[in-house]
């Protein structure tokens, strides 16, 4: 089995290299390196969450530096962070839970009925606290297990329970990297199986004789637009042509070939065709904290153009495109720059082109890969788990991320 560290540098180079690109690839692989990266972690006896979420930083940092672009890079870093903290969280509290411990109560009959030793709620605060706290001084260098001491009921005994308390940590420790890795799982066939849970949803929003209009290709709105054609729901679907890279055409044939109605139009055309649409349906690149979408160059136009005609605009994507990160973060970079070769032809232009010389005018070429559309353009998001406005994305943000995960580097800085 290749060791971490070569693991990681393939894919860093994968990413710095664009031979891996989309969120739904980069997501998928990305989960799979960090699972990869827990199960070689060697971890210490103790806090071994701290241990295993060390390692998982740095990992990301340096897969986010490798293409800041792809943000489903850092958004699947982040959620692997925060599995790590719910499960030690989890295991902490059941480890509590089998200490035995009870609340002291003022009916002395009630604490007769019952032979477990009482604490009081000193006592228990003093064994939460060394269940979760991080490793004294005197534990590392002497091994004693923190837990030894922890509030005893009584002083017969000792030695038994504290073999029992240090073998309830062992086992903690073990079950730790296992329920991650079980966690890091299901997070790649939520990631697999995204684009069937959304196009479940097709039937609920697309109805008899509607038109809807999409840009450029995404392999969910075609799931999507195919699975209520499979109901067999009868529409029209205009597909914007997406220059200059012309994705449309490849969606448009794809639609074709599984039987639906298909109109390609121009980008410019988009404005005098909204008119007739019902529904604007498109997917996304990333969908941020504050709801607002990074997409595919174009989208803002198709956006502006629905809102004036009170078109739905509906934005269909998985939820490892969920960001925690809003626009302005400087960890975001909002677009990408692609080739002027698309555009132009070098040889016919090559005599207006700027070759650096800085005299006399010349031609300079901009290629943005991507849009923002914000928030109040935006009706609806349609992912795995749901339908949701923009205003409910903040709740689906702090269901899958943690505060302390939103900067990857801020280790650094402490």
């Amino acid at each position: 089995m290749p060791d971490t560290q070569s693991l990681v540098k393939e894919f860093v180079l994968k990413l710095q290299r664009r031979k891996v690109e989309g969120s739904h690839a980069t997501a998928r692989q990305t989960a799979e390196l960090l699972r990869s990266v827990i199960s070689q972690q060697r971890v210490p006896h103790t806090n071994q969450a701290a241990a295993l979420i060390e390692a998982v930083r740095s990992v990301g940092v340096k897969l986010v530096a490798a293409n800041p672009v792809e943000l489903a890079v850092g958004n699947v870093v982040r959620r692997v962070l925060h599995t790590i903290r719910e499960e030690d969280l989890s295991l902490a509290t059941t480890a509590i839970g089998g200490l035995g411990l009870y609340a002291v109560s003022d009916d002395e009959d009630y604490v007769e009925q019952d032979d477990q030793p009482v604490l009081s709620a000193a006592a228990v605060a003093a064994a939460a606290r060394s269940t979760l706290r991080a490793p004294s001084l005197h534990t590392l260098l002497e091994g004693t297990p923190d837990s030894a001491a922890a509030p005893r009921a009584s002083s017969s005994g000792g030695d038994s329970e504290g073999k029992s308390k240090s073998a309830d940590r062992n086992s903690r420790t073990r079950k730790l990297k296992h329920s991650v890795i079980e966690a890091v799982n299901e997070l790649i066939q939520d990631i697999d199986s995204c684009h069937d849970q959304i196009a479940e949803q097709a039937v609920e929003h697309i109805h008899q004789n509607e038109v809807i209009l999409t840009l450029g290709r995404s392999r969910t709105v075609m799931n999507f637009l195919c699975a209520a054609n499979d109901k067999q729901r009868s529409f029209r679907v205009f597909v914007a042509e997406g220059a200059p890279r012309y994705q449309g055409h490849i969606l448009a044939k794809e639609l074709v070939a599984r039987g639906l109605q298909t109109t390609v139009i121009t980008d410019s055309a988009v404005f005098a065709m909204i008119s007739r649409v019902n529904m604007v349906i498109v997917g996304a690149h990333a969908i941020m904290a504050n709801g607002g979408v990074i997409a595919p160059v174009g989208l803002n136009m198709v956006a502006l153009a629905a809102q004036r005609h009170a078109v739905p605009f509906v934005v269909v994507g998985g939820s490892h495109k969920l960001c925690p990160l809003y626009p302005n973060n400087p960890e975001v970079l909002l677009n990408d720059l692609r080739s002027p070769s698309e555009l132009l032809d070098f040889g016919e232009f090559s005599d207006c082109l700027d070759s650096g010389g800085g005299t006399g005018a010349s031609l300079h070429v901009v290629n943005p890969a991507f849009d923002y559309v914000p928030p109040k353009l935006v009706s609806l998001f349609i992912t795995d788990t749901g339908g949701h406005s923009p205003s409910y994305v903040y709740k689906l943000i702090a269901d899958y991320y943690s505060a302390e995960d939103l900067v990857l580097e801020q280790s650094k800085h402490r």
